[in-house]
């Protein structure tokens, strides 16, 4: 099953294998984040603060059909402040970590929807949050152009990754100490400056040792997503120029050790 939130206003549930939509909630704002949790039977959903509603962080248990058919979620958390702009869960499925766009990540419990944790470490907006494959960690990319590596649990702050560009999107490798990073400048910016073709490049950064140690060209505009692949031999990159890019590592990159 994937679940998808959109600026129409709703959060859908579809059927991967015949495309068949299973769920529709409708919300009263634009959906901005989405996600399963570990064991698949929770989904929380961010919504936008827009039109005179604020921005909610909703909770709905998939196993109970009435809080689907009654659009009812089991806990609703108005987020008054600032929005949340990017969420994951945490390991167990207890409570999810939130991006905010002034670069505040809290910690809501799923139970309770209390804030268990909160820090501010970046300080501008959160553009993406995503986690290592065994959900200890997570790393964020900011405006403040940065990607900052966090523990999932304790919030704990533990690496930083410094470029000169806004990064849209960051990922953690599932079998190297690598993590991958994307950016440029805001899609509206990108007309106002003379970037040379192809240049907008995805940035690898050895985990430990905050270390950029290769760059991958190709993207006519700012790259808005990165992801491994789930075996680590591959990534792909999505841009503002339309295009998806998917690229295999050489074999020397599995051998490559940072000098330290």
């Amino acid at each position: 099953i994937v679940l998808t939130g959109s600026a129409d206003n709703s959060c859908r549930l579809w059927d991967c294998e015949t495309g068949k939509q299973l769920a529709l909630l409708n919300t009263n704002s634009a959906v901005r984040t989405c996600g399963f949790d570990f064991s698949g039977n929770i989904i929380m959903f961010s919504t936008d603060k827009q039109m005179g509603y604020q921005c909610y962080l909703n909770f709905f248990d998939l196993r109970d059909p009435q809080q689907i058919e009654d659009n009812q979620p089991y806990l609703s958390v108005p987020c008054s402040d600032h929005k949340i702009t990017s969420a994951v869960w945490g390991p167990l499925g207890e409570f999810v970590n939130a991006g905010h766009e002034n670069g505040e990540i809290n910690q809501f419990s799923a139970k309770t929807g209390e804030i268990i944790k909160k820090i501010k470490e970046h300080n501008k907006q959160i553009n993406d949050i995503q986690t290592s494959v065994d959900l200890t960690m997570f790393i964020t990319a900011s405006k403040d152009n940065t990607a900052k590596l966090f523990d999932s649990t304790s919030l704990d702050h533990i690496k930083t990754f410094k470029t000169e560009r806004p990064v849209n999107s960051a990922a953690i490798s599932p079998i190297m100490d690598h993590v991958v990073m994307g950016g440029g400048q805001e899609a509206m910016e990108v007309t106002t400056t003379s970037t040379r073709i192809g240049k907008f490049e995805a940035r690898f950064f050895h985990a430990a040792y905050e270390e950029e140690f290769g760059r991958v060209k190709g993207h006519f505009g700012p790259i808005n997503c990165v992801a491994f692949h789930p075996d680590g031999k591959s990534y792909s990159s999505g841009g503002e120029d339309g295009y998806v890019r998917i690229h295999y590592f050489d074999p020397q990159y599995f051998d490559f050790e940072l000098e330290a």
